[in-house]
């Protein structure tokens, strides 16, 4: 059943979540109770198994402050839109004779800062978003009003697997520039025609080394003030708006 009152984007019981998963609803993650048993409980779990849903085994007291109601220790998070597939999107704007421009974002959690990336995408005429399933921020309700509705219109590709991706946008002819500290060249040094595929990483941790290695070229935003540190939307926003401008 639905907690309206509580949070619209959940799903909770198991028949219920069993209901959504075989409706083929887009499921952000799942919280499971530790130690649950029971029949159904291993047939979800059999549903589960080579999903792409993001499992989380928290106390019954997580799952107790999400919903006063009967949850019966399962809680599934519903996605407020459909994911695409980075795959069928990329040849699909191929065809209708555009250059593919996408946001790829390695680790980003903070929603708000999600939503706000996806604002500045759709403003700037990108066609799409590239997240993780697990590791990172996905669209819900809080994601949708930050992006001021950006995240109706934006493609989202949810990926199981990041590298692969990005390998594969590699192979279709997208070069990738990432936004990270670790090197001397600058993000206004890059032509940035054709098309693009731009990453930003987590703020603190930034942009993992397995899809650094895998990037055409890395670039750092120049600044001069003390903190040396930027927000993680704003400096997307930079980027992007540099590729346009360009």
């Amino acid at each position: 059943m639905y907690d309206k009152k509580q949070n619209k984007d959940i799903v909770f019981g198991l028949h219920p979540v069993m209901e959504a998963i075989k409706s083929s609803k887009e499921i952000n993650k799942i919280m499971i109770q530790k130690g649950l048993q029971g029949n159904l409980f291993h047939e979800l779990r059999g549903m589960l198994k080579h999903s792409m849903v993001n499992i989380q085994l928290v106390p019954v007291q997580k799952l107790d402050s999400i919903t006063r109601k009967n949850h019966q220790g399962v809680i599934a998070f519903i996605s407020p839109v459909t994911y695409h597939k980075v795959e069928d999107l990329i040849p699909r704007l191929y065809e209708e004779g555009k250059e593919p421009r996408f946001i790829i974002l390695d680790g980003v959690t903070d929603v708000r800062n999600f939503g706000a990336i996806a604002r500045t995408a759709e403003c700037l005429g990108f066609n799409g978003m590239i997240i993780p399933a697990k590791g990172g921020a996905t669209v819900t309700s809080d994601a949708m009003k930050t992006s001021a509705g950006a995240l109706m219109t934006l493609p989202v590709c949810r990926v199981d697997s990041l590298k692969k991706s990005v390998d594969f946008m590699a192979e279709s002819g997208l070069t990738l520039i990432a936004c990270t500290e670790k090197t001397d060249d600058s993000i206004y040094d890059f032509e940035y025609s054709g098309p693009l595929g731009i990453v930003m990483g987590n703020e603190e941790t930034g942009i993992s080394n397995e899809i650094i290695n895998r990037v055409q070229h890395i670039g750092k935003i120049p600044m001069s003030g003390e903190i040396q540190s930027m927000n993680v939307a704003v400096a997307a926003g930079i980027v992007m708006y540099e590729s346009v401008r360009k």
